[in-house]
């Protein structure tokens, strides 16, 4: 018989079609290096910082890979005195080093809830949180994001152990976590808080050390997930909790059992990255005053979020689409991304902006007028 043409019954294929039909068809492009940066999540430069690159170096060897999972081959005493510093530094008892945010929710979400627990999160929650939960065999339920109410009346009503799970910033809404509300909430309930500090790890309180810690909510919180491939310019993520939590993760987790370890250059940069934060008062010094910038001269303008954190963003009105709007601030020299259906709600597509140490006052004025110019 005659091969079927590649549309006719290839789901993945009509899939592929669905989405450039509505426009959400993701693609990977290179975003043009002259432009300015208003869409990295390199909040405090330090991807690009070659201070951290020379402290990095100062702990390279000459192996190039790990060689193998963490309980085979692909651990060393380097990683195990890195996870202590960590542990210090977030001051809780243990830490485990997963290789990106992704995987450390997935293998913490998936693995510490039984069947006959429950795991709450906001429904606002990044996709690797989701996927995480999705793995579990627990009972899940989604409370309205940042709503209390909501979360107290699903924490109340819950069965067996109770996990919430929140997000200090949210990624694509750059709005914070009501954490310490949420700490006494769950206190009151017995419910064991869950928070993923992806987006204000290096950011928040003196030394960059996070909201929970900024907040003094430490022993209130089950976990936290820190996140190395943002502010701290290098990659990877780790999971602190007690000693208890890192034994069981070492043993149940998949994504951390099952997976090549990072190799040491990683986790110099990782090292690097804590040993340069308590100085960089500096670079989030200058990312506040950005962000008070951007908000003072954007301050009349309705389709600009007004978040107190770097994360801001742009919404199209009834004459654009939100690839108009990027397609302007691109011609105007600026890189920002359109964030469209899936990755945020269908109704509620808009441009992301993310701000930097490193941007200037013009750089900061050149794109406040640029959204005024669009908006007129």
């Amino acid at each position: 018989m005659p091969s079927k043409k590649p549309a006719e019954g290839n789901p993945h294929l009509q899939a592929l079609q669905n989405r450039a039909a509505t426009n959400t068809l993701r693609t990977l492009a290179i975003a043009p290096p002259d432009k300015i940066d208003f869409f990295s999540n390199d909040y405090l430069g330090f991807a690009r910082s070659e201070k951290l690159s020379a402290t990095a170096q100062k702990y390279f060897t000459r192996q190039s890979g790990s060689t193998g999972s963490r309980l085979i081959s692909g651990n060393s005493q380097f990683c195990i005195d890195l996870e202590k510093e960590i542990a210090q530094f977030h001051e809780t008892e243990a830490a485990l080093i997963f290789n990106s945010g992704y995987d450390a929710n997935i293998g913490l979400l998936s693995c510490i809830a039984s069947r006959h627990d429950t795991i709450i999160y906001d429904e606002l929650s990044h996709a690797s949180v989701i996927d995480g939960i999705r793995l579990s065999l627990a009972k899940t339920v989604k409370f309205k994001h940042n709503d209390l109410e909501d979360l107290s009346q699903l924490v109340s009503a819950a069965s067996g152990e109770v996990y919430v799970v929140a997000e200090s910033l949210y990624s694509m809404d750059g709005e914070y976590a009501p954490l310490k509300e949420m700490a006494v909430l769950c206190e009151k309930y017995n419910a064991k808080l869950i928070v993923d500090e992806a987006h204000t790890t290096g950011l928040s309180g003196n030394n960059g050390a996070g909201v929970v810690q900024d907040f003094g909510i430490t022993n209130s919180v089950f976990s936290r997930v820190h996140t190395f491939g943002k502010a701290m310019g290098a990659h990877g993520a780790a999971v602190v909790g007690s000693q208890s939590l890192i034994n069981y993760l070492v043993n149940y987790s998949r994504s951390f059992i099952y997976t090549t370890a990072l190799p040491q250059h990683s986790l110099a940069f990782i090292k690097a990255a804590y040993q340069l934060l308590p100085s960089a008062t500096e670079n989030r010094a200058a990312l506040q005053n950005n962000i008070n910038e951007y908000l003072h001269l954007c301050t009349d303008l309705k389709n600009c979020s007004k978040n107190k954190s770097a994360i801001q963003y742009i919404t199209a009105d009834e004459k654009k689409t939100v690839d108009m709007v990027a397609e302007k601030l691109k011609s105007s020299g600026i890189n920002a991304k359109a964030i469209k259906s899936p990755t945020v709600p269908q109704d509620k597509e808009r441009v992301r902006i993310c701000l930097h140490a490193f941007n200037t006052a013009h750089e900061i004025k050149l794109l406040a007028d640029t959204v005024k110019n669009m908006t007129a």
